[in-house]
């Protein structure tokens, strides 16, 4: 009967050695489940330091993508030139080529830097007041911006703007006119004769003179 109560005893000495193998595995889990809790806060307290996105921030960031394929590009327009082959939309979001819109009469294309701005409605509301001397002249208006086409219709309601608009986001008519620099754009008008010849432009303008001037203009033709 002793070596059975030796056989038992050598199995508790070697009981307390598989325990403290357990210890060890479990000390080095628990080592590794802190280490990847620390790398988590330094990410997460990382990540802190940037500031959340805002929504007008996000929608911005949206709009940049859409616009983000490369801009066409246009030869430059000057006095003597023709209006280019283009489609550009409207406030309505419609199509609208831009050769063809001098097909049956002139033409007076005025450029605004941002719609529904102060100066920018100072130069909208003075083409609309004299809006039914250009048409009887057989020229037609157009206001042209980077605005969007539902941007400019609200601007056109809310201001009774009797002309339509043209949305240029790319901004390639515009520079291709010589009125877009550094991504904004710069007050002007343009005025092109039936069949497309520009004969005349203002670059940069002030937004109580560009109506008068053009018109004063057309008058003389």
């Amino acid at each position: 009967m002793a070596p059975r109560k030796a056989a038992a005893e050598s199995d508790e000495a070697v009981a307390p050695r598989r325990s403290s193998r357990a210890a060890t595995v479990k000390s080095s889990t628990e080592t590794q489940a802190e280490d990847d809790s620390s790398s988590k806060k330094r990410k997460a307290a990382a990540d802190g330091d940037k500031p959340a996105k805002t929504k007008k921030k996000a929608k911005a960031e949206d709009e940049a993508e859409e616009d983000g394929e490369p801009a066409e590009k246009l030869a430059s327009i000057d006095i003597g030139d023709s209006l280019p082959t283009l489609t550009l939309k409207n406030e309505k979001d419609e199509d609208v080529e831009v050769s063809s819109l001098t097909a049956d009469k002139g033409l007076v294309l005025f450029l605004v830097p941002k719609a529904d701005t102060p100066g920018c409605t100072t130069q909208a509301c003075g083409f609309r007041d004299i809006y039914p001397d250009f048409t009887g002249l057989d020229y037609n208006v157009y206001c042209l911006s980077a605005d969007t086409p539902a941007a400019q219709a609200k601007w056109q309601t809310k201001k009774e703007l009797p002309y339509p608009m043209l949305s240029d986001r790319k901004r390639v008519l515009i520079t291709a006119l010589g009125a877009g620099e550094g991504g904004k754009t710069k007050r002007s008008h343009f005025i092109f004769e039936k069949g497309g010849k520009l004969v005349d432009k203002k670059v940069p303008v002030k937004a109580g003179d560009s109506p008068k001037l053009a018109l004063d203009f057309v008058k003389s033709l």
